[in-house]
């Protein structure tokens, strides 16, 4: 189950709010747009960027800010734990071979366990076969699971977030602006 706001990390939640506020108030004024976060990192934000979300799931993923958006709307849809699942199995990818096993276990008690905290939706098919990956764990274990997510996500939650008012209010300030 999803832990809410509170599962994400606070810098992320910031993120959020302040690019909501970036592209929301400064769309206006130029083609790129500028802000500071906390840790003084300079941010730079291309006005397209939110309208190349919508050509693909894969752009919005591979877009920090658009990650990030996606990443709060998943939790005020109580269905954070897709993306926390398919971005740990994204950095188990790049695990040193002497730490798979360990790795691989706190994914799945996390995950995919009966009694996981924040389980996401797989079938039984699919839990049999991480179950029994995870016998020899290898950067592929959980593969065929986080397929699974990311389908859901594409399907599902995806379309979803292109309708939100908080995603539809970015555009149209895009458009218009």
């Amino acid at each position: 189950m999803c832990r809410g706001r509170d599962s994400l990390p606070i810098t992320c939640l910031e993120r959020a709010k302040e690019l909501k506020a970036l592209f929301g108030s400064l769309l206006q004024k130029s083609d790129s747009i500028t802000g500071h976060s906390k840790k003084s990192d300079k941010l730079r934000f291309n006005v397209e960027e939110p309208l190349k979300w919508k050509e693909s799931f894969d752009n919005l993923l591979t877009s920090p800010n658009g990650l990030c958006l996606f990443r709060a709307f998943l939790v005020s849809e109580f269905s954070e734990e897709n993306i926390a699942f398919y971005l740990a199995c994204e950095d188990y990818k790049t695990t040193k071979p002497s730490k798979l096993a360990s790795k691989a276990k706190k994914i799945y008690d996390e995950f995919i366990g009966s009694d996981a905290p924040r389980e996401v939706n797989l079938d039984h098919a699919t839990k049999a076969i991480t179950k029994e990956n995870m016998e020899q764990p290898s950067q592929s274990c959980f593969d065929v699971a986080q397929s699974k997510i990311y389908t859901l996500m594409e399907k599902d939650c995806y379309p979803r977030f292109l309708k939100s008012s908080t995603y539809l209010e970015l555009t149209r300030k895009t458009k218009t602006g």
